[in-house]
């Protein structure tokens, strides 16, 4: 399995990161320690099968002349019956026309018609914490309500990660976006 992600800026990266290890020294979730090297993100699609060489080459066409984008997580949520806990951005014109022409360049490679991430389906979130019990996600919750007030970053970079197995989903790829004005 393949996901095409959304990097932040090294500021935003840290603040998620902290939360994380916060998260994990109060036994809450340990989120950040269940996939090697783990960052925090934005998944944008995702494929059961893909050509990662082509795909990269069409990214390396399609990103030349792409711009960060600002993003403001100002929003904590769950999944229902999921034990997620996430920040979800605000969704702008920006983010959602990234999302959408992103889907309409590549969607020769789509192979799963029903993949949650794609328009019409998407909720964009940067997950942090899952798979917690009912107590541990309202421990999360609480925990991460009051830990920090809104932040400001930007979406700097686009990555192909392979999942390999439950430990490892190595980057393959990445693009940086142009510095915004």
């Amino acid at each position: 399995m393949y996901g095409v992600i959304a990097l932040f800026d090294e500021k935003t990266e840290q603040i998620i990161k902290d939360i994380w290890r916060e998260l994990s020294e109060k036994s809450i979730s340990f989120y950040a320690e269940e996939i090697e090297d783990r960052r925090p993100h934005i998944t944008i699609a995702s494929y059961e099968n893909l050509n990662y060489l082509e795909y990269s080459d069409h990214m390396e066409l399609f990103y030349v002349d792409k711009s960060e984008i600002e993003i403001t997580f100002q929003t904590l949520g769950t999944f229902l019956n999921s034990g997620t806990l996430f920040f979800s951005p605000t969704v702008t014109k920006e983010l959602l026309e990234f999302h959408s022409q992103h889907h309409q360049y590549f969607k020769e490679f789509n192979d799963n018609p029903n993949s949650l991430y794609l328009p019409g389906k998407w909720i964009p979130h940067c997950t942090l914490a899952n798979r917690l019990s009912t107590n541990k996600l309202s421990e999360a919750f609480h925990y991460c309500l009051t830990r920090n007030d809104t932040i400001h970053g930007k979406i700097k970079e686009v990555a192909i990660i392979e999942v390999t197995n439950k430990n490892i989903a190595p980057q393959i790829y990445s693009k940086v976006l142009k510095k915004s004005h």
